[in-house]
């Protein structure tokens, strides 16, 4: 590597802002991203303007980690710009990995989205029934908002990706190891995920006995035991069907994985996969020799959507409700 300093950008579209707090939360390796590159580019911390950007020579940045899905018009045109000024582009984080919680929004479109938000919730008054507009002209002049599209998309629905590094937010030690192998040249091959080959499974120190259930419970309906895996006590836990890289943190908390690892390697269909190993434990023999009934058991599924694909709806087969 050149001793030459890198140049670092860093964008925040369509997401929470938690990537961005990542960021900081690596703590004192903040200073070596500081001693390692120059950031010439970040909104949320630094007063630089898009001409700014525009400015620059195509190619002149070395890394822009690039965070939150597509949601609108101004989110598409950073995407593509910072994609010619980037040597490597990183999807960095959950939204701009799979779609993220953003993407729950495929199931309706812009209409149905401003006619909730603006006209029917409960605690809406708009009498005049105004929504947002793409200009209106005011005095001064014409005011502009960005338009905002029926569809969430990822990153690499718009631009090409080289990398992406999962997880909502991806954790501060899988930062900085992809800092690092930044740093030493040591990148994997293009469309990799820094990320280990392996499963939140096979990061969970809890006990595994592959028995089955026959009851579906949601977090608050039970107190689970703290070294019993939590799928088989009956909370659906995506570990299974989840990349690891983020040391079951969650589950070591007593809460159950929700899947923002992404995919595990090797499988294209988190929510399927998820389905399929959920599917497999339902129902005690001993029940099916009675007339079982798993539609009973499938009903405690409360929200399947959120459930299965709370991270990677646009990413996922179904990308979207369909519209006629």
């Amino acid at each position: 590597m050149s001793k030459q300093k890198l140049k670092f950008a860093f964008y925040w579209a369509a997401s929470c802002g938690g990537c961005e707090i990542a960021v900081l939360d690596t703590d004192e390796k903040i200073l070596d991203v500081v001693a390692l590159a120059d950031i010439v580019f970040w909104p949320v911390a630094m007063d630089v303007k898009y001409k700014d950007v525009e400015a620059m020579p195509d190619k002149s940045i070395d890394v822009c980690f690039f965070n939150g899905a597509v949601r609108n018009e101004e989110q598409e045109y950073l995407a593509k710009l910072l994609r010619r000024k980037a040597k490597v582009l990183v999807a960095f984080g959950s939204c701009a990995h799979q779609g993220g919680i953003p993407g729950l929004a495929n199931v309706a479109d812009r209409k149905e989205i401003f006619d909730k938000v603006y006209l029917k919730s409960p605690s809406t008054v708009n009498p005049e029934g105004v929504v947002p507009q793409t200009s209106f002209k005011v005095p001064e002049g014409e005011l502009r908002l960005p338009e905002f599209y029926d569809t969430v998309r990822t990153l690499d629905q718009v631009v090409d990706v080289d990398y992406y590094l999962p997880g909502c937010p991806p954790t501060p030690k899988r930062i900085a190891t992809a800092v690092e192998a930044i740093a030493k040249g040591a990148l994997p091959p293009k469309g990799s995920v820094l990320g280990p080959e392996k499963s939140v499974c096979d990061e969970c120190p809890r006990k595994k006995e592959e028995k089955k259930i026959s009851r579906i419970y949601r977090v608050y309906e039970i107190v689970p035991e703290p070294e019993k895996c939590l799928l088989e006590q009956g909370i659906i836990c995506l570990g299974p069907a989840t990349r690891g890289g983020c040391e079951a943190q969650c589950i070591s908390a007593n809460m159950p994985c929700t899947g923002c690892g992404g995919p595990c390697p090797k499988a294209t269909e988190q929510g399927a996969a998820m389905i399929s190993a959920l599917a497999s434990i339902l129902g005690l023999e001993e029940e099916k020799e009675k007339e079982f009934n798993p539609q009973k058991l499938i009903e405690q599924v409360k929200d399947p959507l959120g459930t299965f694909y709370r991270y990677s709806l646009p990413s996922s087969i179904l990308r979207r409700r369909v519209k006629k």
